[in-house]
């Protein structure tokens, strides 16, 4: 009993620590001896060098090149003026008459193209003040509709999306970014349609009893927000937030040049994932040398590699005039990278010395009895609840794959469950608790806007936590009765 309670109290104090902003690099490795010191049977230098480290390692090995694309591709994305032009020609299409869905479809496209949440937020939130201001809408909507078209659907639910949730399923379970297609398309469905109803229908009452827009100040833009950008995992304090800007007129070739390298993510990653990787002849994975694997354990990884980097590549060459620094613009997108990944593999390495410890086999079997025989459902508890512990999707997904992994695929073969589902259902419920107040991403994004928790928070919870409670259950529903689509 006392290993339970050395696990319990290192999770809380991780969850409360970080609220209060300590990092997470140096909160997970104290925390997992803490938990270790509980356990007279596991020795304590052992557990940090031989299962944190390793465990850490692991990750760093497995997401450094997705980590270090990705955040070059949000930068490069930013400094040019791409995803602003992006945003404003989805905002152009739609008017000032549909403002809620002009922002979340512009955040959808971005975040769906592989572009940072933290980027997409400094980016659109100019443009939503301005257009929330003409059409006379309470400010405090703002950070709800940019949460929903980036914290939700694209990040866990729509397929081939690049984002880490997205991505740290497959090397356990096999599969792709496009694992099981149909049931994300519905989940998503669910948040988006939901989301924006939910956030139209605030918007009505407001108007029906007189509030608009509000007196705000709108602090400068800071000089270089992509840099400093804080993830969910570090719980940085937010910076200062953005200027209110006009939004610019529709410019079509403008327009063509920006949405090109997102499109071309999209469409390499699929093509890699489904049709060219698979019809290589890579038989020379099954050599030690190169671990003595197959394609389809890594062919999902290879897939958003590639089509990262060719979208940077394209990004450069179209958007070259507006990249005048471009070696420093990329140096400080591979240095964002950094701090990101190794906050994620700590927890990991937490996620493994915990599991290790005696009293987790009972904290294991319970989980597990939850539901016998459908994994699905000890998935979708399990990876919420960790999420909502560690204020991060990556972090607590990390944490309950590396704990569980191999007893979910394990489950999910015998009960007939495909690794496909596994993986859809294991990224969209790291979408659900992760949002609670003391996330990063929450934490940052009120910033941006200048509002408060108590201004704004309860609809962010509604669209990032509540609804997506909601998809996540829809498609274990749906799942367990029909299996993967």
């Amino acid at each position: 009993m006392t290993s339970i309670a050395g696990i319990v109290l290192a999770l809380v104090l991780l969850m409360a620590l970080a609220y209060r902003g300590v990092s997470v690099l140096l909160l997970a490795p104290l925390m997992a001896l803490l938990a270790t010191l509980f356990s007279p049977q596991a020795p304590l230098l052992a557990s940090y060098t031989q299962v944190f480290m390793p465990a850490l390692g692991g990750f760093v090995i497995a997401f450094f090149p997705l980590f270090l694309l990705g955040a070059v591709f949000g930068k490069l994305m930013e400094a040019s003026g791409a995803a602003r032009v992006v945003a404003n020609a989805i905002v152009a299409w739609l008017g000032a008459q549909r403002a809620i869905l002009a922002i979340v479809l512009a955040c959808a496209v971005l975040t769906y193209g592989g572009v940072s949440l933290f980027v997409v937020a400094f980016a659109v939130y100019p443009i939503a003040a301005a257009l929330f201001r003409q059409a006379d809408l309470p400010k405090r909507l703002i950070p709800g509709t940019i949460a929903l078209g980036a914290f939700t659907f694209t990040m866990t639910a729509l397929p081939g999306t690049p984002a880490i949730q997205n991505a740290i399923p497959m090397p356990f379970f096999g599969t792709t970014p496009f694992a099981a297609p149909g049931l994300g398309l519905i989940g998503g469905a669910v948040m988006l349609v939901l989301g924006t109803l939910w956030l139209v229908r605030r918007a009505a009452t407001a108007t029906a009893r007189g509030e608009g827009y509000g007196e705000h100040d709108e602090p400068a833009a800071p000089s270089d927000p992509g840099s400093a950008a804080p993830t969910a995992a570090t719980q940085a304090a937010p910076a200062a937030p953005p200027a209110a800007a006009p939004v610019a007129r529709f410019n079509g070739r403008a327009f063509a040049r920006a949405i090109a390298p997102v499109v071309l993510v999209i469409a390499l990653n699929y093509l890699l994932a489904t049709w060219l990787l698979p019809a290589l002849d890579t038989a020379y994975l099954a050599e030690p040398r190169f671990g003595a694997t197959a394609i389809g354990n890594v062919r999902g990884i290879w897939a958003v590699i590639a089509a990262l980097t060719a979208a940077i590549v394209l990004l450069v060459v179209l958007q070259r005039p507006h990249l005048p620094r471009l070696s420093h613009t990329l140096e400080q997108g591979a240095s964002s990278s950094v701090l990101p990944l190794l906050n994620t593999a700590s927890q990991v390495g937490f996620g493994a010395v915990i599991a290790s410890l005696a009293g987790f086999a009972i904290i294991r079997d319970a989980v597990l009895a939850i539901a016998p025989g459908n994994p699905l459902v000890s998935v979708s508890i399990a990876v919420n609840i960790l999420a909502g512990i560690t204020g991060s999707a990556s972090g607590g997904m990390s944490i309950a794959l590396q704990t569980l992994g191999e007893t979910w695929l394990a489950m999910g073969q015998a009960a007939g469950i495909a690794p496909d589902l596994l993986h859809r259902v294991t990224a969209i419920a790291t979408g659900g608790l992760d949002s609670l107040p003391h996330n990063g991403a929450v934490i940052t994004l009120l910033g941006i806007c200048g509002l408060s928790h108590r201004q704004a928070y309860a609809d962010i919870f509604v669209v990032a936590v509540a609804i997506p409670v909601l998809a996540l259950v829809v498609v274990v529903v749906l799942g367990s009765t029909l299996g993967s689509f």
